[in-house]
C-alpha cells in the first residue's frame, strides 16, 4: 500500500494551503487557474480509476495544463492528497446535535454518513493518510462527531477512543462491502448460481457428519440471506454490536461519572 500521507516538507506550507481560502490565480496557460480547480480534479480522477491512478501529470492533462504548471499552486502529490483528503472531509453533514435523538441514534448517524462518505470516494479506504491533515474540513468533522458522545459520561480520551473504533469499523466494513460487490460484478454470477455450480461437487466430497456444525449454520444462513452472504446484514449486525459494546461501557461506568444525556 502506498504512503499518501504528508512526508518530509514544510508542514507550514502544507497548514497554509489547507487553510488558505484565498483565489489563487494561474501564471500558466490557464490564468483563470484556481488551487481548488486543482484538487476538484484531482478527487475526479481518484474517484474514476483509483488513488494509484492519481499523479501531477494526471490531473494535469484532466485540467488541460502543463504539469509543471501545477506546483504554482502546490508543492507535489503528497501534499496534494492531504488537500484532497481535507476538501472530501468538508462534504459530511449529519445533525448530531438533533435535540430529541439520544447518543445511539447521533454515532449511528456519523457511522452511515461516514459509510457513504467512503462510497463516494472508495480510494479513502486504502490510502487515508496515518496522520490527518489538520485542515478545516477534517478538523470541522472530528469536532461534529465527537458532538455524538459528548455529555454521556465518557472522559476526552474514551469519547476518542469511542469513535476511533465506530469509524475503524466503518472503514473495514465499507471496504468489504464494496469488495464483496466488485466481485460479483465481474463474475457476473449471483451467489445461487455460483451455488449451483459448486454443490454437486461439494456433496460428493463433504463430510456432513465430521462438519455437522458448519452445515447446519451455513444451511440455515444461506437460506436465510436467501446467497451465500449478505453484506449489508453483515454490515448493520455489526454496527448494532459496536453501539451496544459502547452502550454497555457507558452504563458500566460509575453514576459520579455519568453526565446528563443518556440513551434514549
Amino acid at each position: 500500500m502506498t504512503d499518501a500521507s504528508t512526508g518530509p516538507g514544510d508542514p507550514a506550507r502544507t497548514l497554509e494551503l489547507l487553510w488558505d481560502t484565498r483565489e489563487r490565480s494561474g501564471l500558466g496557460r490557464k490564468p483563470g487557474l484556481r488551487l481548488d480547480q486543482v484538487v476538484s480534479a484531482a478527487i475526479e480522477v481518484a474517484d474514476a480509476d483509483g488513488p494509484d491512478s492519481l499523479s501531477m501529470r494526471r490531473v494535469a492533462d484532466q485540467l488541460g495544463v502543463g504539469t509543471m504548471t501545477l506546483y504554482r499552486y502546490v508543492p507535489g502529490k503528497a501534499v496534494l492528497f492531504d488537500i484532497m483528503v481535507d476538501r472530501v472531509s468538508a462534504e459530511v453533514r449529519y445533525d448530531v446535535d438533533s435535540g430529541g435523538a439520544g447518543w445511539r441514534f447521533r454515532l449511528e448517524q456519523v457511522a452511515r454518513v461516514n459509510r457513504a462518505l467512503f462510497e463516494r470516494h472508495p480510494w479513502l479506504l486504502t490510502h487515508l493518510p496515518g496522520r490527518p491533515p489538520l485542515g478545516p474540513g477534517v478538523i470541522a468533522k472530528y469536532d461534529a462527531e465527537l458532538r455524538a458522545v459528548e455529555g454521556i459520561g465518557l472522559t476526552d480520551v474514551e469519547m476518542d477512543s469511542a469513535l476511533t473504533l465506530v469509524l475503524g469499523y466503518v472503514r473495514d466494513a465499507t471496504a468489504s462491502l464494496l469488495e464483496w460487490k466488485k466481485r460479483s460484478e465481474a463474475d457476473g454470477q449471483s451467489d445461487n448460481e455460483w451455488w449451483s455450480t459448486l454443490a454437486p461437487h461439494l456433496d460428493r466430497v463433504l463430510d456432513r457428519e465430521r462438519y455437522a456444525v458448519a452445515v447446519r449454520v451455513g444451511t440455515t444462513a444461506t437460506t436465510h440471506y436467501d446467497g451465500v452472504h449478505d453484506a449489508e446484514h453483515a454490515f448493520e449486525f455489526g454496527l448494532q454490536r459496536i453501539l451496544d459494546g459502547i452502550a454497555s461501557f457507558v452504563h458500566g461506568k460509575k453514576p459520579h461519572s455519568v453526565r446528563p444525556d443518556p440513551d434514549r
